[in-house]
């Protein structure tokens, strides 16, 4: 593909509706794009994806996994299950066929299959291969499920989380849904649960309740209790050898107890220890150590002893800025890798055998991707805004490259930028421009256009003119004074100004575009094209100004020759 058509397919990506419930970003730089060779059907590859970041919630920890093997993790966000791999970050694949925000998902022991739950109680079985085919779906409990796991022979899965009267523990095997077993001891949510790795199996379990309960089986029941920690136990989980078991609770403190007779052993040390709640706790693949991660901030590296004691090895600060975002509630142990989760959903990337190492940063949007932007300078840089007002900087070939630092963290509906600044709209009557240094946003000066923006454009090679279309008109500002606002009598839904700012395209409800030369502060219709079924929804230039493509409602896009208004 030339290089133009290259250019060409990355201006199509600088705005995506605000309908679409967009969970991922993808560049779709595509090795056939609409303009290349005028043709009227395009085949488009995608290249790479940009994955949001888990689902959090602020004082509850995430209980992320994954496969060794594959070296992959799961994670969740809305209705979707997310597997990426660490070796390859922006190949992601997406499992989206839940009805309800999904909480939790595991690998099978064999890796074939992964079960994922949701808030409803239900769990969804299937496939890691072949389209992700549905081996089998059980309603499992009254109430959202907090954690699941599968037994080491892969023939038994148990769940926890909320549920009716004493229902908060569920075991059943995973093809028939069968129960495995009562779990009477618990009389709040329970919050995690897991599988001892080695016979005899055991279920250990802990929640709300400040309680870590043990069962023996099959078919399992009630073994014994213990009431040690004085606050929520969030996590619980076996030594991969079989030989502990290790609880963390907002109380700040870590317990050990033999996984054979669930006697206690231990404690970590206080010494050095979390000085807030412990949301999640991961062990090493050789049992001597567990990450554990903190309200704190702070992630921490024990050694733990064959009596049952703990003590930090490495403490692994936080790079963020210090504040809310940067407490850490996820983790995870896997290979050579420490993983982190911030309440941000930022993933940090450790080497186990080099934790000073500055560690990679995986991040992504939380919120449903509305704007998409491309910045042209000694690199390309894409520019994406969400729902809550996060702007992310992306670096195609690389993914994620920071986080746009705001004064104002108000809502984005439209987002334009240039190298050296970025203009936005929200869902009131102001459209801003905001200068840029690198990863941070300067100084900001505002206007109220009079009604709130459908669309945002700016002239790329006269920066200081901009066109914002209204309900039913448009409004050209300059150096952030309005010049003119226009009433075009028809019900505008998208615009577009030329990057000499001579030309302004803007598109309606009914699906027409209509051409307007600009002189001043005025507008001239020169042309009515009529070729979309739906509501216009995003109109582009392409880089030479030879062409400008038009995309409706109706996922159907048309490429135009400006000269001669005709469609290619």
């Amino acid at each position: 593909m030339s290089k133009k058509n290259n250019k060409i397919s990355d201006q199509l990506v600088q705005k995506a509706p605000t309908s679409i419930p967009a969970l991922f970003l993808s560049t779709k730089i595509l090795e056939n794009s609409l303009f290349a060779n005028h043709t009227h059907t395009q085949m488009a590859s995608l290249i790479e994806t940009y994955a949001c970041a888990p689902s959090t919630e602020r004082g509850r920890g995430i209980l992320i996994s994954g496969d060794p093997k594959t070296n992959s993790i799961l994670y969740c966000n809305a209705r979707s299950v997310f597997i990426r791999y660490l070796d390859r970050p922006l190949h992601v694949a997406v499992y989206g066929d839940h009805s309800y925000p999904v909480t939790v998902a595991r690998y099978s022991p064999n890796g074939e299959w992964i079960a994922s739950a949701d808030v409803s109680g239900i769990i969804r079985i299937w496939g890691t291969h072949n389209d992700f085919v549905l081996k089998n779906e059980f309603k499992v409990l009254s109430g959202r499920i907090d954690d699941l796991q599968w037994s080491p022979d892969g023939l038994r899965i148990v769940a926890c989380g909320d549920g009716k009267g004493k229902s908060f523990v569920r075991a059943f095997m995973w093809d028939s849904g069968s129960t495995v077993g009562d779990f009477d001891g618990h009389s709040k949510r329970v919050l995690s649960c897991h599988f001892k790795p080695t016979r005899p199996f055991r279920i250990a379990s802990c929640g709300e309740d400040f309680l870590v309960n043990f069962y023996e089986g099959p078919p399992f029941k009630f073994k014994l209790s213990h009431r040690e920690h004085s606050n929520f136990v969030n996590c619980i989980r076996f030594s991969p050898d079989g030989s502990k078991l290790i609880s963390v609770s907002s109380d700040k403190k870590g317990i050990i107890y033999d996984a054979k007779t669930g006697d206690t052993m231990g404690q970590l040390s206080s010494e050095n220890g979390h000085t807030g709640s412990i949301y999640a706790v991961s062990w090493s693949g050789d049992s001597k150590h567990v990450l554990t991660v903190s309200a704190d901030k702070t992630a921490k590296i024990w050694e733990i002893f064959e009596d049952g004691t703990g003590k930090v090895s490495k403490t692994l600060e936080c790079s963020g800025s210090g504040g809310v975002e940067d407490m850490l509630v996820g983790c995870l142990w896997q290979n050579g890798h420490l993983i982190t989760v911030s309440l941000s959903g930022t993933i940090n990337l450790y080497s186990a055998s080099d934790p000073d190492k500055q560690p990679l940063c995986l991040s992504g949007h939380m919120k449903n991707v509305n704007t998409l932007t491309l910045i042209e300078s000694n690199e390309k840089i894409i520019l994406s805004s969400s729902f809550d007002g996060s702007i992310l900087r992306w670096t195609p070939g690389t993914g994620h490259s920071g986080k746009l630092q705001r004064k104002d963290s108000s809502q984005i509906k439209c987002l334009v930028a240039t190298k050296e600044e970025i203009m936005t709209s929200g869902y009131d009557n102001k459209v801003w421009r905001i200068s840029l240094d690198q990863d941070k946003a300067g100084e900001a000066e505002h206007i109220d256009v009079g009604s709130q923006p459908k669309d945002l454009s700016q002239a790329i090679n006269s920066p200081d003119l901009a066109l914002v279309s209204l309900d039913s008109g448009v409004v050209l500002l300059k150096d952030m004074q309005i010049l003119s606002n226009i009433n075009l009598g028809f019900s505008v839904t998208a615009s577009v100004i030329a990057p000499d700012g001579s030309e302004a395209i803007v598109g309606g409800q009914d699906g027409k575009l209509h051409i307007y030369s600009v002189s001043g502060d005025s507008l001239t219709e020169e042309a009515t094209l009529e070729k979309h079924r739906g509501p216009i929804s995003v109109i582009r230039y392409s880089p030479d100004f030879s062409m400008f493509a038009s995309a409706d409602l109706n996922r159907e896009a048309v490429v135009w020759d400006r000269t001669s208004k005709e469609d290619h």
